[in-house]
């Protein structure tokens, strides 16, 4: 098993700038690709990036491609995505997924561990 656990959460205004970490934990030798989704009010659970756990390839929805970064830190056990510039639009509640299978995926489903999740509000 590996154990996910998000920080970072806030609320900003928009424009502003935001970091989520994730710690992960356990078996995390396992793991292939680690991703952020997030999910808003009333809305399906959604892509926002994705990285390989050991190698470089990373993917980002279009919705935020060219505002957030995701980045990893294979020392610490962590992921982070850096946000910036923030719209009204980015806020939810934001998942850290874990994948145990290597396709860099965007799709929920394909992911096997998550988090609890951290609450992201954008103010306009």
């Amino acid at each position: 098993q590996v154990q996910l656990v998000e920080s970072g959460g806030e609320s900003v205004q928009s424009g502003g700038s935001l970091s989520l970490s994730c710690a992960a934990s356990g078996r995390t030798f396992t793991i292939h690709n680690m991703g952020w989704f997030r999910q808003a009010p009333g809305k399906e659970r959604e892509f926002v990036a994705a990285i390989r756990w050991i190698g470089g390839d990373k993917n980002y929805a279009d919705s935020v491609q060219g505002r957030f970064t995701i980045s990893k830190d294979l020392v610490q056990n962590t992921m982070s995505l850096q946000m910036n510039m923030l719209k009204p639009d980015d806020t939810a509640v934001y998942y850290c997924a874990a994948a145990r299978q290597p396709p860099l995926s965007f799709v929920v489903s394909e992911y096997d561990f998550w988090g609890q999740g951290t609450q992201v509000t954008v103010s306009s």
